[in-house]
């Protein structure tokens, strides 16, 4: 959350998306849903 807060993303915003983009994530590109990659739609 204050890595997000940190880079200027809602956490609450990131954190949603997160969590409904991970379970069909690849675990090789896991780095794509870190806060300095997350853009609001």
């Amino acid at each position: 959350m204050e890595t997000a807060k940190l880079n200027r993303v809602d956490p609450q915003a990131w954190l949603t998306d997160v969590l409904t983009r991970i379970a069909d994530h690849p675990i090789n590109r896991i780095n794509e849903l870190l806060p300095w990659h997350f853009s609001p739609a």
